[in-house]
């Protein structure tokens, strides 16, 4: 019978269909204790049997009971209850939300300043996470046991290729700071030497509708119009190459005839540079402000100056006025003006961002071949354009091809290399040492006579000609790297170099005391670039001094005394000439360029000798005071015969193979006493 109501059902349906279990429990216990009762009730009297009875009392309790159960049907929905509330993630859902409100924030943001502001806020933030990087890496590591690699050099090499990275990513104007640092590479680690000396590559080039752009913003008016050139073959007209010539990091240049016959070179600064500028200088000099106060050395101050300077040479009105200034002060020196020449610039196509100046045919420093082979261009005649001579017009049929011509490989300008021979192996047929004479010449001369001096000349932005008479022409372009010293400034320079010449200590002292530098010696180390051996030599002496060591934690210490030999140099900012930076940066470029073609002069008797003619010839003097100058001129001039021996002994040996010239062996001595303070130099700068 109790099989009846054990139907196979699960516990939803079964609680759906019965009701509930306390609705009447209580009835059926109550009615079972009743039912017991009577059974022993029953046992006093005549009862049926004990079985009977059983079975009685539940056929009753089941019978009063039945109507308990129901039907087998779904459930109602009131049956069901009222329904819950979902469950939400409400704080997930929200990052969610915010995560994507903020892709799409940052997306905006990226592509208004790359199509608007020429990537400048991205360039700046760029910069900082590099720099970021950079110092916490030196920060943590910059120890004899690094945390991170097995030496400081790991650090260097880590740091080096950071930099190197960010200033290709950014371009523009960082390419220039770039150079700037290549430029000044030997005085930095051997890794950032390696790294740097691929800074001399050409930049990228802007496309023509962007040259089109800058020359429309500037003067109003079509390339066409301002130029008076054609690109439909008109042959009343001029013709332009299209394609530029070279490129920098900062502008490209554009060959042009006019149309009056003027061939012409037209510099055209990139379109992004001028927005740029701005944001790149303010990241350079909070860059250099966290620096300073991080890593505590005193170089804050030089910023302001040398973002001047940079950002000058943006203005190619200032290198147009430079080159103007430079041409008239050369013609006015008998010494240089038949040696020197400076392009013409054509002050009427000339804007802040548009420069247009004589076109110069030479070969530039750096081919050897060109300077030094054979001259197969005839008797009595010189290079082309050589001395200021008009070139030679170009074809007629050269405008007319224009239309037919590829504007993104579009080669116009005549060869004129009939002077390197029938089979174009043969160059000018000059010596080194004259070329190198003039050049030693030039850059003296504007350091110590007119105290305005070109802060740029690598081997690109120097041509060599060869005129008629069949000596050197040397022609300097790119005049916007200028810096310009005060009188006082020159005339303590000029004695600073006669001192350093002749070991007057007293005089050393007296002058760098004034311009504030308490390590005399290794500043005038770092002006010879070679080590100076007068002075007291008391912080050389404190880096020679230190005990040997492992090489890990002497190269640190060494390192950390060289630090503290540049707080020591730039101990009072305030007195310390900021002109130094540049000039520095000349001399380590001729010097550069004296080594790369193989010492021909020496470099140290040719500077030291205009600096002392400079103080003799001095017009703000009087009579007896020159009279004096001139005494010292000429004793010093019989002290540096003594230097003509030691070049000339550096010459036989160079000869026999067994050197390779006075300024090479000079820096070799360098490399020596750098290499005892954990320096390495490496002056390599133009190989390759």
């Amino acid at each position: 019978m109790m099989q009846v109501f054990r139907p196979t059902l699960c516990r939803q349906c079964a609680s759906s269909i019965l009701k509930p279990r306390s609705a009447f429990a209580p009835d059926l216990r109550r009615h079972l204790s009743s039912a017991a009762r009577s059974g022993i009730r029953s046992r006093n009297t005549l009862a049926p049997p004990r079985t009977t009875v059983s079975r009685l009392q539940l056929s009753l309790v089941l019978r009063r009971y039945q109507s308990a159960f129901e039907p087998l049907k779904p459930p109602t929905p009131e049956s069901l209850g009222k329904p819950s509330q979902a469950r939400t993630y409400r704080r997930t859902r929200r990052l969610l939300r915010r995560l994507l409100q903020l892709s799409v924030a940052v997306g905006l943001i990226y592509a208004i300043d790359q199509y608007f502001y020429d990537a400048c806020l991205t360039r700046s933030l760029r910069t900082f996470t590099a720099a970021s990087v950079t110092a916490l890496d030196y920060k943590l590591n910059f120890r004899a046991d690094p945390w991170i690699g097995d030496s400081v050099a790991d650090v260097h090499a880590r740091a080096a290729q950071r930099v190197f990275d960010l200033l290709r990513s950014n371009g523009g104007l960082y390419l220039k700071i770039g150079q700037a640092i290549a430029m000044q590479s030997a005085i930095l680690p051997p890794e950032f030497q390696a790294m740097f000396a691929r800074m001399f590559d050409d930049a990228p080039q802007d496309q023509w509708k962007d040259v089109e752009t800058v020359v429309r913003e500037d003067f109003g008016r079509s390339v066409e119009e301002v130029f008076g050139v054609s690109f439909s073959g008109d042959p009343t007209k001029g013709v332009m190459e299209r394609t530029p010539r070279a490129s920098a990091s900062v502008a490209q240049v554009h060959w042009a005839r006019l149309e009056d016959g003027r061939e012409v070179a037209i510099k055209i600064q990139k379109r992004e540079i001028a927005r740029q500028v701005g944001w790149d200088l303010w990241a350079f000099r909070m860059v250099s402000g966290i620096y300073t106060w991080y890593f505590d050395l005193p170089l804050y101050h030089l910023v302001p100056y040398i973002c001047e300077r940079l950002l000058l040479e943006t203005d190619f009105t200032n290198e147009a006025k430079n080159a103007g200034r430079m041409r008239e002060m050369i013609q006015g020196e008998p010494r240089l003006n038949d040696r020197v020449y400076i392009p013409k610039v054509y002050h009427e196509l000339t804007t802040r961002r548009v420069m247009t100046a004589e076109w110069i045919e030479g070969v530039r420093l750096w081919d050897k071949q060109g300077i030094t082979g054979r001259w197969e261009g005839g008797w009595r005649k010189g290079s082309p354009g050589a001395g200021g001579r008009p070139l030679d017009p170009i074809p007629p049929s050269i405008a007319a091809s224009v239309p037919s011509h590829d504007p993104n490989n579009e080669k116009l300008k005549p060869a004129r290399d009939a002077w390197r021979g029938p089979d174009k192996k043969g160059g000018l047929g000059l010596a080194y040492r004259p070329v190198m004479q003039t050049m030693v010449d030039l850059f003296s001369a504007q350091m110590f006579l007119w105290g305005l001096v070109h802060c740029d000349p690598h081997p690109g932005n120097i041509f060599i000609r060869r005129l008629p008479s069949g000596k050197p022409e040397l022609v300097l372009i790119d005049h916007g790297l200028y810096i310009e010293m005060k009188p006082q400034f020159r005339h303590e320079y000029a004695l600073f170099w006669r001192s350093l010449m002749t070991f007057d200590n007293a005089t050393i002292a007296q002058v760098t005391e004034g311009w504030g530098i308490k390590a005399p010696d290794i500043f005038a180390s770092a002006t010879l670039m070679r080590p100076y051996e007068g002075g007291d030599g008391k912080t050389l002496t404190e880096l020679r001094q230190m005990t040997a060591k492992e090489q890990k934690v002497r190269q640190f210490e060494m390192q950390q005394k060289m630090r503290k030999g540049i707080r020591e140099i730039l101990a009072n900012q305030d007195k310390f000439p900021q002109e130094l930076i540049f000039i520095g940066r000349n001399m380590r470029i001729v010097q550069g360029n004296n080594q790369y073609l193989g010492s021909p002069v020496n470099r140290l008797k040719i500077t030291g000798m205009w600096a002392s003619r400079a103080l003799a010839e001095n017009k703000e003097m009087t009579l007896r005071e020159r009279l004096r100058e001139y005494g010292r001129h000429v004793v010093f001039r019989l002290v540096l015969l003594s230097t003509d021996a030691v070049f000339y002994w550096a010459k036989i040996r160079q000869a026999l193979g067994i050197g390779r010239g006075m300024d090479d062996e000079l820096e070799e001595e360098m490399r020596k006493m750098a290499h005892g303070m954990g320096v390495e130099l490496q002056h390599g700068v133009f190989e390759g």
